[in-house]
């Protein structure tokens, strides 16, 4: 089947069995090597009891997926460019700020990972495999995007990919501030054991989150082009895992054993996800 893009390189008989055999197929042997690295990660966990890394792992993973489909892409130069930016930006920013904040210098797991452990119990490295192992899947999904626009063949950049450029760059920028917003809480020691509502962090409950949401709904503005409806799946497989799944409900178990009827009361006020104006809480109407 020859690849999507209708600027497809061609590549003759004998160089198909040389070097170039492995170069095409990189983005296939990057995503098989996936389920192995985060085994090897979560044998690292059973020694530390410590879980944080794998979500930095998991950003590192498609940025790697992500770039060695733009470099292996059969698409216009235009395209494979916007893809390479794209998911380098995106995984820079999220893996460093991951491990400079979540695992370097911080010997505790972090909270939504001790949550997991708690409410599993003694089948938690059991459960943690198969999470580690759906983390390695999710990485191969959420690069596919990537792949598609750089199978692109249009020299051009349609208004859906300039909108998308917008939102992810907007959504971005907010999560990037969601972060510092609460890291200066965290390190505030006048607001010890105290819910950030600073910022952001007044409107939603997780602002983090969301604008990492809404970056995948640019990312699938400007995928949209090469991939079509198929663009849709990756924001709303984040949505489904962030609020129902491994973001929200852990983090929130954590925090309301953590912060108590403080957290209890900041729940009543502020809206869970979507940045919304504060409420009255129910005592008080």
């Amino acid at each position: 089947m020859q690849p999507l893009g209708a600027g497809a390189r061609q590549s003759s008989t004998h160089e198909s069995d040389g070097p170039r055999c492995v170069l095409m197929n990189l983005p296939m042997l990057t995503a098989a090597l996936c389920p192995l690295a985060f085994a090897l990660l979560w044998w690292r966990q059973t020694k530390t009891r410590n879980a944080t890394s794998v979500d930095a792992a998991w950003a590192i993973a498609i940025g790697v997926l992500g770039l060695a489909s733009a470099a292996d892409g059969t698409g216009h130069a235009l395209q494979r460019t916007l893809a390479a930016v794209l998911v380098g930006l995106w995984s820079v920013r999220l893996s460093w700020h991951l491990v400079a904040h979540r695992v370097l210098g911080h010997a505790h797991e972090d909270g939504r990972y001790r949550a997991m452990r708690e409410h599993w119990g003694e089948r938690a490295n059991a459960r943690l495999f198969w999470f580690y192992q759906a983390q390695a899947v999710a990485a191969v999904v959420f690069a596919t995007p990537f792949w598609f626009l750089a199978q692109h063949a249009s020299p051009h950049l349609q208004a859906i990919q300039w909108s998308g450029l917008a939102i992810v760059g907007l959504a971005q920028w907010l999560e990037g501030l969601a972060d510092r917003q609460l890291e200066r809480h965290r390190q505030d020691p006048t607001q010890r054991g105290r819910t950030c509502r600073s910022g952001l962090w007044r409107y939603s409950r997780h602002p983090n989150y969301f604008f990492e949401w809404l970056t995948w709904c640019g990312i699938a503005c400007c995928a949209a082009p090469a991939a079509g409806w198929f663009a849709v799946l990756q924001p709303v497989v984040m949505f489904i895992l962030v609020r129902f799944v491994s973001g929200v409900p852990f983090t929130e178990l954590q925090s309301q054993k953590s912060r108590g009827d403080d957290y209890r009361r900041y729940q009543q006020e502020t809206s869970a996800f979507v940045p919304w104006w504060p409420r009255r809480p129910k005592d008080e109407r």
